[in-house]
């Protein structure tokens, strides 16, 4: 590609490929121009420097995070549909819960964006704007714990690697006294087949959200 021809779009669509396949610690200037054909005084034109690379990335995968919440349907179905794709996002691009604490949050639109939805969804709920950036941290932290203990790895990873790592970790279990252990000698029965993502993702989104609904002020008022 030429410099001419290079786009604020194209930098930021190559960071994202970079740091899908090979992490985001490949994702530097000097790296970038290479992969583009260009020189890296090229890619300032476009990025003023690495911190503002990271935070037009930031933006590119939390932009999905609002793009399909339809503003007529109950706060409780706009969250649900906030958070599921918080965690499509995470799952498709699990450094993303690195990345955001290493950016400039006045720097990052669609962040702001997202964040803001997320507060007014919850103050809508009854929470005070305290309580509201309170939960939604919680959320936040909770998605990411939920995709980085992903059971059988992350998406992504050797499948043959997990399948070792699950037997060896039934016979683990297995190993144990069961008249001492009972419940874990009776979960290794569960590690013999690779575990149904869809249903761990469905049941960790219900538990969040449930825990939102459940001390939602609005919610308790119509009990």
């Amino acid at each position: 590609m030429t410099p001419e021809k290079l786009t604020r779009q194209a930098v930021i669509e190559q960071a994202l490929k970079l740091a899908d396949t090979e992490g985001l610690q490949a994702v530097t200037i000097r790296r970038l121009a290479t992969e583009l054909g260009v020189a890296p005084t090229a890619l300032y034109w476009h990025v003023k420097n690495k911190d503002e690379l990271l935070s037009a990335l930031a933006d590119r995968v939390i932009a999905a995070l609002v793009a399909d919440v339809d503003p007529g349907r109950p706060w409780d179905q706009r969250l649900r549909t906030m958070i599921t794709a918080l965690v499509d996002q995470t799952r498709a691009h699990p450094y993303l819960s690195a990345l955001l604490p290493m950016i400039d949050n006045n720097a990052t639109e669609e962040f702001r964006r997202a964040t803001d939805s997320l507060i007014g969804l919850l103050t809508e709920a009854g929470f005070t704007l305290q309580q509201a950036d309170q939960v939604a941290t919680y959320l936040v932290l909770g998605v990411a714990a939920m995709v980085s203990c992903q059971p059988g790895g992350l998406d992504g990873d050797d499948k043959e690697k997990a399948a070792e790592l699950r037997r060896q970790h039934r016979l683990d279990l297995e190993r144990l006294p069961p008249g001492r252990y009972p419940h874990l000698t009776a979960f290794a029965t569960t590690l013999n087949d690779p575990p149904d993502l869809d249903a761990y993702y469905t049941f960790g989104i219900d538990l969040l959200l449930s825990a939102v609904e459940s001390t939602a002020p609005m919610a308790r008022r119509t009990e």
